[in-house]
């Protein structure tokens, strides 16, 4: 059996007396869409964030493409990376946040050609290029010039998609990537996270919309309080829910 992408075991995470994530286990296929569900504080964007050590987990570990993100197994213990280190596994992994964290001083272009230069030692040309066929990729083709101000949200949204894509990532984080976008703005952003799922792109994804989950999703996984408490495909899990929590949920947002 071909082991998991991504393999998290034992995962947990406190802040202060809050017990955010209460012994997490995840695993993802390579290819597979997982879109976790929960109400707000359930653990959802923690989980994604101990995946690529933007947080440091408690306890547990976390394993991409057979790798420990964030440490090194020695001598019978777990010992934390050094910067470097851990900033060359994130370039494996591609994260793609609510808000769209461009730099507003430069273009669309240069926003998205900086991390191949600097971390693939990419020249500006060929990253130029690549990034050109992305920005085509996500439906922005000819805008590479523009600054963030003079784009939409979910435009903005689509140029961070393709500055996490520029990285050639093997697995991509999406945390609720359309929460801070105007209704009518939703759909374009999730059309090129569909194309995405289309073309084997190994992906978590937090999220609300539920339709989007039915349709792309391999594997629905709710959490609540921290733990993981019910996980299948999405027929299952959307229109036939074991979990009472998971239930009440799913009635509020149906």
């Amino acid at each position: 059996m071909t082991a998991p992408l991504v393999h998290v075991r034992g995962l947990t995470k406190s802040f202060g007396a809050h017990r955010v994530l209460d012994g997490v286990d995840l695993d993802v296929g390579k290819g597979e869409v997982v879109v976790l569900l929960g109400p707000s504080g359930s653990g959802k964007s923690t989980l994604l964030r101990c995946i690529n050590h933007l947080e440091r987990p408690d306890g547990g570990f976390v394993q991409v493409g057979g790798e420990l993100i964030g440490y090194r197994y020695a001598g019978g213990r777990l010992h934390e990376l050094r910067h470097a280190a851990v900033t060359r596994q994130r370039s494996r992994i591609g994260m793609v946040f609510q808000q769209f964290n461009l730099f507003p001083h430069r273009t669309v272009l240069e926003n998205i050609v900086e991390a191949p230069i600097a971390v693939r030692r990419l020249g500006r040309d060929a990253a130029a290029a690549e990034a050109r066929g992305l920005l085509e990729r996500v439906g922005l083709g000819g805008r590479e010039g523009a600054y963030p101000r003079q784009l939409s949200g979910g435009q903005q949204q689509r140029v961070a998609i393709a500055r996490a894509l520029a990285m050639r990532p093997q697995l991509m984080l999406f945390d609720e990537p359309t929460s801070a976008l105007d209704p009518e703005l939703v759909g374009e952003v999730l059309a090129v996270i569909r194309d995405l799922a289309g073309s084997g792109m190994t992906m978590v994804v937090v999220t609300h919309e539920i339709g989007f989950a039915r349709e792309v999703a391999d594997t629905v996984v709710f959490l609540d309080q921290g733990r993981i408490v019910e996980s299948g495909v999405p027929a299952e899990v959307l229109a036939n829910p074991r979990h009472d929590r998971a239930r009440a949920f799913l009635a509020a947002v149906l």
